[in-house]
């Protein structure tokens, strides 16, 4: 058994102090054959594909991997790869504070529905329409990073923001498409406040509290958006965060219950099997043989 999933840097997949890789990712695949491992990042990560097949999961999520398709992620989610046949495309790493100095909006990246740890909203088919404009501003990124030109990081940020503007105006995940402005920030905001708060508060109310609506107005915007409640929305965090955890095996099932703040190790127990289907000492078996 593996002792601890392990938890990549930029730098440890460059050998270089850098906030940034852009690449394409035949080569890339070529280089860290390793990553079809089950791995974290502490960077945001993406990769568009041009050519390949297999599948791979996101926070033990499956999906099919196909040709134009692009997938993000946010810093702590788990991957891993299990792509079949040849597999091309792009991939780019950036560090947390790539854009901080860049925008004056912190948070901007925040904004786009695929850069929630959501991972319906964040594998995406680019439409036939947006296919060559999307692989444009790749081999435009690529040209930055290969033949370096003065203001070169500025351009790549500027180049990546085109970019996720461009996604997100042709593949934003159906179910925001309809959704209100207003209610699709309040929803946002919930999650963030779920994000910072998972281990200290379970209860809708409380975070009705914190969002100034009534705990009837959040269940029913989260029944009409996501289609659960506004707690099962919490429980799910809770319960991604007890698999990310478990998958670690130099953490013992009584130490996780307590970084997620429960009283006791039984009723931790419970939390997990209702949510999982599994005991967490069932998931981490399952888990481990599949590795």
């Amino acid at each position: 058994m593996k002792a601890a999933i392990p938890i990549y840097d930029i730098c440890s997949l460059t050998q270089r102090q850098d906030d940034l890789l852009i690449s394409r990712f035949a080569s890339y695949l070529k280089s860290h054959r390793n990553l079809h491992l089950a791995h974290k990042h502490s960077f945001y990560h993406l990769v568009f594909f041009t050519k390949g097949d297999g599948s791979q999961t996101i926070d033990f999520q499956q999906v099919s991997v196909k040709p134009f398709q692009i997938y993000f992620m946010i810093p702590g989610q788990v991957h891993k790869w299990a792509f079949e046949g040849e597999v091309d495309g792009y991939i780019i790493n950036f560090s947390v504070p790539f854009f901080q100095s860049f925008l004056l909006k912190a948070n901007y990246l925040e904004e786009f529905p695929f850069f929630t740890g959501i991972v319906d909203d964040s594998v995406i088919d680019i439409p036939e329409s947006a296919q060559a404009q999307v692989i444009n501003l790749f081999e435009q990124l690529i040209c930055e990073t290969e033949e370096p030109k003065p203001l070169a990081d500025d351009m790549v940020r500027a180049l990546l923001l085109q970019l996720f503007i461009t996604v997100a105006r042709t593949g934003i995940a159906t179910v925001n498409k309809a959704i209100p402005h207003y209610n699709y920030t309040l929803l946002r905001s919930f999650q963030k406040l779920i994000e910072k708060n998972y281990t200290a508060l379970r209860l809708p109310k409380e975070y009705a509290e914190l969002l100034y609506i009534t705990p009837n107005h959040l269940n029913a915007l989260c029944n009409d958006v996501l289609g659960m409640s506004a707690g099962e929305v919490i429980r799910n965090r809770i319960a991604l965060e007890a698999k990310r955890l478990l998958i670690n095996n130099d953490l013992t099932v009584l130490e996780i219950a307590n970084q997620l703040n429960f009283t006791d190790n039984s009723y931790f127990t419970k939390f997990f099997k209702k949510q999982a289907g599994t005991t967490p000492e069932e998931f981490r078996k399952i888990t481990n043989s599949h590795e």
